[in-house]
């Protein structure tokens, strides 16, 4: 197994890369002090995990890395491992697609149970961070609403929800397909969806198409 450690206080690497070696001891791991370094190691070979800090200067933060990561090597988990608060970044981590978050309090507790649980393909939250997830969910839900839309954004919104591609829709409404890509966007930024498919399923449900 491969994993590295990324935060910017050689401790705190040293203190998790000895409790990792007391669960994983044939596992190679790797430090990175700084999200530079951190993703200079994501791309020059393959890792099995990656626990990160938020806060790692220079460079880009945490989060920034995290994207840059998923760009990088999808498939490879990340687990965010902070002192700050779960109601102020683990939804933010999740949505830049770490595979769980962790407050550094509960880490002696939980990190190697979470590492052994993202191997496996499912993201790690406690009771605590799931709390927080399923009340950032059902705000956004609460949210969306057609009324939000222009005119023009809710007759492109009602073409989507019957599953015509943008191409199809410029066609039909006699505008550019840079045009209709645009007020997709619009669409699934103001309506919180992440993809077409949670467009569809929406109109569906709400029986507007």
């Amino acid at each position: 197994m491969k994993i590295i450690i990324a935060d910017d206080h050689t401790i705190v690497r040293q203190g998790i890369s000895k409790l990792l070696k007391e669960s994983f001891p044939f596992a190679e791991i790797a430090e990175a002090s700084d999200t530079v370094d951190l993703v200079k190691l994501v791309r020059k070979e393959k890792w099995d995990v990656i626990v990160s800090d938020i806060t790692m200067p220079p460079g880009d933060s945490g989060l920034e890395a995290v994207k840059e990561i998923k760009s990088i090597s999808p498939s490879t988990p990340v687990i965010i491992m902070s002192m700050h608060s779960p109601e102020h970044y683990a939804v933010r981590a999740i949505k830049a697609g770490a595979s769980g978050y962790l407050s550094k309090d509960s880490a002696s507790l939980e990190l190697v149970k979470a590492i052994n649980h993202v191997l496996s393909g499912k993201r790690y939250v406690n009771a605590e961070v799931a709390a927080i997830l399923a009340d950032a969910f059902e705000t956004n839900f609460e949210n969306r609403s057609i009324e939000n839309l222009s005119d023009r954004e809710l007759e492109v919104f009602k073409l989507l929800g019957r599953g015509k591609t943008v191409s199809d829709i410029a066609k039909e409404l006699c505008l550019s397909t840079n045009t209709i890509s645009t007020f997709r966007a619009k669409i699934l930024d103001k309506m919180n969806f992440h993809n077409n498919m949670e467009l569809i399923k929406y109109a569906v449900d709400n029986k507007l198409i």
